[in-house]
């Protein structure tokens, strides 16, 4: 690593240099059946969860999973760390937004064990965040994330309402935000369908990134068939564009996904499923060079008709009412950690990183785009994720004993 000045540029906050997704989810919280906001019972995430955690800011700290928990106006939040663009990134972060659910609910069940109370966690939603750029080189030509948030308010919502949603859905929603486009949708309580539609999103918003132009008109070019009528609405929270289902003729999310009921000026009369099949062929290359194969096997199952949508139950699952407990992670097959993903598992441990000569001792992180260290003897610095990933093996050797580890 060259020096302080390199070392600096990691201040600006999502200054990654590798494209870039992770997740969020939110619950509600009851207790003893009754409803109860996160705040007022336990104050901080503190007040429930044992052991040693590192600090992010205000009421908001790191878990050993390498994720974040806070509370956010009336619901207990949890982000994943930031993973990489790259084949099997959406099955990374899954695994370990769900990794974090596991720890929150054994430590939530402690704190019932002490107090003699019952808590349950209640599926609220799901934010999928993918980071933003032109291609290099490329002049942005009008192209801005504003106009790509409502391109992606049109070829979204179908398919991640036949993967994510269920029948009590109040839409799928585009943010703009700084450096990266947010999704929101329901949360669901399956990691495989989760991580399906987490994979699908990544896919078609990288690739419209690619587009020359953001208008709408692109739409028709590209063959993306849209329900005649609908009309995104601004977004109920922060800047952006939300399907309702009052965008709608009808309502999508309590339809026959199978009926032939919708219009759509350039293919016809078409069902739910067959619109979302027709975005998802057209996106299909994207998605296979970022799909793991499990993953690839779950869309087509549900495309196919092979596995059922949530839309096809007859009310919303059962699993929402008790995540951690009713749904929760099971390993499949094994998938190395990507390198951001280490680098914040390796700090939020606090393992000293030996580097120029002298020990640096994590103690927080500038965002997700860099680690906050205390060098031995001397300030702190800040040094981006980027340039840890250099210095990666090295690392987990001294934590280890081993070269390598993943």
């Amino acid at each position: 690593m060259a020096g302080n000045s390199k070392r600096e540029r990691a201040l600006p906050a999502g200054a990654l240099q590798r494209a870039a997704m992770g997740l969020e989810a939110e619950w509600n919280l009851m207790l003893d059946d009754q409803p109860v906001r996160p705040e007022d019972l336990f104050g901080s995430p503190r007040d429930f969860i044992r052991g040693d955690l590192m600090h992010r800011q205000g009421t908001s700290y790191h878990l050993p999973t390498g994720g974040a928990v806070y509370f956010d106006t009336g619901v207990i939040e949890v982000a994943t760390p930031v993973v990489e663009i790259e084949r099997g990134c959406a099955a990374r972060a899954g695994r370990s937004l769900w990794e974090s659910i596991r720890f929150i609910r054994e430590e939530l069940d402690a704190w019932d064990a002490r107090k003699g109370r019952k808590t349950r966690l209640v599926g609220f939603s799901a934010h999928y965040n993918v980071s933003f750029d032109l291609p290099p080189g490329e002049p942005a030509n009008g192209r801005t994330i504003e106009q790509l948030a409502l391109l992606l308010s049109y070829i979204l919502p179908a398919p991640v309402m036949l993967l994510a949603a269920n029948r009590q859905s109040t839409g799928v929603g585009v943010r703009p935000r700084p450096g990266r486009i947010e999704i929101t949708s329901d949360f669901t309580p399956d990691p495989a369908l989760m991580i399906a539609t987490a994979t699908l999103i990544v896919a078609v918003a990288r690739e419209v990134m690619t587009w020359p132009s953001y208008d709408l008109r692109e739409l028709a070019r590209h063959g993306i068939p849209v329900i005649e009528g609908f009309a995104p609405m601004p977004h109920t929270s922060r800047k952006g564009w939300l399907a309702k289902f009052i965008c709608y003729p009808d309502n999508p999310f309590t339809c026959d996904i199978d009926s032939t009921m919708w219009r759509t000026p350039e293919h016809g009369e078409l069902s739910l499923r067959a619109i979302a099949g027709r975005t998802i062929r057209r996106f299909w290359r994207a998605i296979r060079a970022i799909a793991d194969p499990e993953t690839k096997r779950v869309v087509l199952a549900v495309l196919r008709r092979r596995s059922p949508s949530l839309l096809e139950l007859d009310d919303r699952p059962a699993a929402y009412e008790d995540v951690g407990t009713l749904c929760a992670w099971e390993a499949g097959a094994p998938l190395a950690r990507s390198r951001y993903e280490r680098v914040v598992l390796q700090a939020v441990a606090g393992q000293p990183l030996r580097l120029d000569g002298s020990s640096l001792r994590p103690i927080g992180m500038s965002g997700w785009s860099a680690v906050v260290f205390q060098r031995e003897g001397a300030g702190r610095e800040v040094i981006a994720l980027d340039d840890l990933v250099e210095h990666l093996d090295t690392w987990e050797a001294g934590a280890t004993g081993r070269i390598g580890l993943k």
